[in-house]
């Protein structure tokens, strides 16, 4: 006993330093790593802010000379250097806005059937046959949307189209015009193949985290399917589903070389659906190896700093849309 309690004082400086030690190289570790990750997010921060810089910088010649005027005029003549960002602007919204209206409703019935229906066997090869889409290179979507889809399109799906539409009042002028496969609708179902498997993964994902005990719960009281959907599945996973849709958003907006192929690239705006048109991504593939120096490369810029502007803005709203449902929740 009394070796002991003698041994005691003399180990006790040894284990002090040690734990010193050991505390200041820790603390070293910690610096070191929050260093590290702070340069790694500091050097996002300097790319995205010189992306912007040299955007605003080439452009700034053809801004001087169409001002704001810029955004609101669809004439786009080269060799007079008139140039205008309207029918831009236009395409890229509508084939968009088409591409959406098609894949939510589409996504959302895939991840439901992938987590609340389908059958255990069926479930790991379709998501996996789902994310592998996601994967398929956008010039692929473009060759078959020409060669295979346009064609079809022609002959089956537009005469249809304006047979049902075509003398409907105000939506009638969307659907005419002489079927020809390529313009706008295309492109915009096209876009909403791609931007589907991207909306379905996010969902079917958010989907999963819902708590077996709430679902359980609500069909131990009786629930239909639909009625677990709408009342704990959607109200629980609301803000991954916003941003799974915005995901889809930010991908059809900058989509180039698919659109490029069936689009029809023609820079005029045309109220119907069926007409060729053109988008920002398509415009810069097209234009942009055969620019000349000038205005013509200016405009180019110009159009790529629009484009860098209104994905900015979706993904601003898209963070205001998931704060205000974090918030709900917490209400």
């Amino acid at each position: 006993m009394s070796e002991l309690t003698t041994a005691v004082p003399f180990d006790m400086p040894v284990a002090v330093d040690f734990h010193a030690r050991q505390v200041r190289k820790f603390k070293w570790q910690d610096t070191i790593f929050h260093q590290l990750t702070l340069f790694f997010a500091f050097i996002v921060l300097v790319a995205l802010a010189g992306m912007l810089i040299a955007l605003a910088v080439q452009a700034m010649p053809v801004l001087r000379q169409s001002g704001p005027a810029f955004l609101w005029t669809d004439v786009w003549n080269v060799p007079d250097d008139k140039f205008g960002a309207l029918a831009a602007i236009y395409g890229t919204v509508v084939t968009s806005v088409i591409a959406l209206l098609i894949a939510v409703p589409v996504s959302f019935g895939i991840a439901l059937f992938l987590t609340e229906t389908c059958p255990a066997c069926l479930r790991r090869p379709l998501g996996t046959a789902i994310e592998l889409l996601a994967g398929v290179p956008s010039i692929i979507y473009g060759i078959w949307g020409l060669f295979v889809f346009a064609p079809l399109f022609a002959k089956h799906v537009q005469p249809c189209l304006q047979a049902i539409f075509g003398k409907v009042p105000v939506i009638g002028g969307w659907f005419a015009g002489p079927p020809i496969g390529v313009g706008i609708l295309t492109a915009g179902i096209v876009l909403s193949l791609m931007v589907i498997p991207f909306v379905a993964s996010v969902m079917r994902d958010v989907f999963e985290t819902v708590p077996a005990q709430l679902k359980e719960s609500a069909y131990g009281v009786g629930c239909t399917t639909w009625e677990v959907v709408t009342g704990v599945v959607l109200p629980y996973t609301r803000v991954g589903v916003i941003g799974g849709i915005m995901l889809g958003l930010g991908r059809a907006l900058g989509e180039t070389m698919a659109v490029t192929f069936v689009i029809g690239n023609a820079n005029r705006i045309v109220g119907s659906l069926f007409a060729p048109g053109t988008s920002i991504a398509a415009t810069l593939a097209n234009e942009f190896g055969e620019a000349d120096p000038g205005l013509h490369i200016s405009a180019l810029f110009a159009l790529g700093l629009v484009l860098f502007i209104i994905t900015f803005l979706v993904l601003a709203m898209s963070r205001w849309l998931i704060q205000r449902g974090i918030a709900r929740q917490g209400r």
